[in-house]
């Protein structure tokens, strides 16, 4: 295996070898194609496909990287790639020139092209461009992975993105799908008198959410400061100031591990909306998980892997008490004490930390029995208080809180409360997180002042919903991993 893998790495040197020469003779010759600044290209592939009987016999200019050529004497054909797909190019010796048609043939895989020429059907009913002109735009001086072996290196696919979308297309197909999941979102939004805004990523206290921050140092003020783990506490301060409605959408950062649905920087997409509750944000959430799918699929049945989810039911609405109970016949209502709450988990072989007290068991028991289940969409209401420091407490249950998440395929897809608006009980929260913070938990929130005097200036009744972009992108995309929709995840550097 070492000695064919030599060979390879031999191969493609003595390829890239080749390239430089004929990059030189063009150079020598006055021909270099990188003194080319621009082309004028008209037309893209798919639009001169689905306009054919407009477009035929009518002359185009597209542009893009040639992916295959076949050279048969005085007519040959190459298929360029843009943005939009492949398209056939005919090329004949009579039509370019002697020269012109030469230079065509020195030419490789890879390089980036642009052709004039006109539109037509071939004898077996492929429409493509009839070469009038040729231009070399861009020499590749690397050649690309042989198409049926150099794409199962999955490693190399994340590394070198750029490859993965020339070769690819499905990969191509998923990011195209990423933004215009984004693009829909803010339509939604937008259309429901949202604003969309921007927070600070470097802050002195990171805040919002359980994770651990990346510290770094600010050279200007000599102050450490930290990558937001979260878009909430400065999303509230606009809800505050009278703003009612706003989202973000933007990049967080958690110093956590790297698994099939995590990755150390991802995208956020929060909201907050003024006068509104848990409930109002589970009508919204529903709502813009059903617009989403619409868009994107065209369906609201969709498909993840060997599962079929239908969107287009109303969600079912199940407290995280009774998910437990379903699951394994345990009704925490009915436990008093955090002892007798680890004395069950113990008998359930569910781990827990000396620190925890019931309102983590409970969420353990959830995480451990019932999280894989949750296929179908299905809001988890009511959660502990323990695990939910920003959330309004249940008027008739203190134990609890106004908060949801949305499980669908079995992940946390979606989180949200009615945000806690009042400053006396936020400090309190916050000071049990100091007391966790102090204990050695690295993930514990700690006590932001500036926050709760913006609570002290009064904030309404208010409902917020937070959830990742990538792991949504991964659901609608059937995407079996997080780097699969992350165009740059974050990877181990390689050493030489």
């Amino acid at each position: 295996m070492a000695q064919n893998n030599q060979q390879k790495v031999q191969d493609v040197s003595q390829l890239e070898k080749v390239r430089r020469e004929k990059l030189a003779e063009l150079q020598a010759a006055g021909k270099d194609p990188f003194q080319i600044v621009k082309y004028d290209q008209t037309h893209h592939s798919a639009q001169i496909k689905s306009d054919f009987d407009e477009l035929e016999n009518e002359t185009v200019s597209i542009a893009g990287r040639m992916m295959f050529k076949r050279v048969m004497g005085k007519a040959s054909f190459c298929n360029v790639q843009d943005k939009e797909g492949r398209i056939q190019v005919y090329v004949a010796r009579d039509d370019l020139g002697e020269e012109a048609y030469k230079e065509f043939k020195r030419m490789d895989i890879g390089d980036i092209i642009g052709v004039k020429g006109f539109v037509f059907k071939t004898k077996t009913g492929e429409i493509s461009v009839h070469a009038k002109e040729l231009t070399l735009l861009s020499k590749s001086l690397s050649p690309l992975p042989e198409k049926f072996h150099g794409l199962q290196d999955v490693d190399m696919r994340y590394r070198q993105r750029y490859v993965d979308l020339i070769m690819n297309e499905e990969s191509k197909e998923t990011f195209i799908k990423r933004s215009k999941i984004i693009s829909e979102i803010r339509k939604f939004l937008d259309g429901r008198g949202f604003m969309e805004v921007e927070t600070p990523m470097l802050v002195s206290n990171a805040g919002g959410a359980a994770a651990r921050p990346f510290e770094t140092h600010f050279n200007a003020l000599n102050e450490d400061v930290k990558l937001r783990i979260s878009l909430e506490l400065y999303l509230k301060r606009l809800i505050i100031g009278g703003l009612e409605r706003v989202y973000e959408i933007g990049r967080v950062f958690r110093n956590e591990g790297v698994d099939t649905r995590h990755n150390p920087e991802f995208t956020l997409m929060e909201l907050y909306q003024a006068y509104t509750d848990y409930y109002g944000m589970m009508e919204l959430t529903e709502s813009m998980f059903r617009y989403l799918a619409e868009k994107v699929c065209g369906t609201t049945t969709i498909v993840y892997g060997d599962k079929e989810i239908d969107l287009g039911k109303p969600f079912r609405k199940l407290t995280m008490i009774d998910a437990i109970k379903e699951q394994t016949g345990i009704d925490f209502d009915q436990v008093a004490t955090t002892e007798e709450a680890k004395k069950i988990a113990d008998e359930h072989h569910v781990e827990y930390e000396d620190r925890h007290v019931k309102g983590d068991i409970v969420n353990l028991f959830f995480d451990e029995f019932c999280e894989d289940k949750m296929i179908q969409p299905t809001f988890i209401m009511d959660h502990p208080i323990e695990i939910s420091p920003l959330t309004k407490k249940k008027p008739d249950d203190p134990t609890k809180v106004e908060r949801f998440e949305l499980y669908i395929n079995g992940w946390e897809m979606c989180n949200a409360y009615s945000e806690l608006n009042d400053p006396i009980d936020q400090r309190e929260r916050f000071a049990a997180q100091d007391a966790l913070a102090e204990a050695g938990d690295d993930e514990a929130q700690h006590t932001d002042e500036d926050f709760l005097h913006a609570m002290e200036i009064g904030m309404p009744p208010t409902g917020g919903i937070g959830y990742g972009i990538d792991r949504l992108t991964m659901l609608l995309t059937n995407s079996a991993a997080i780097r699969d929709v992350l165009l740059f995840p974050t990877m181990k550097t390689v050493k030489d």
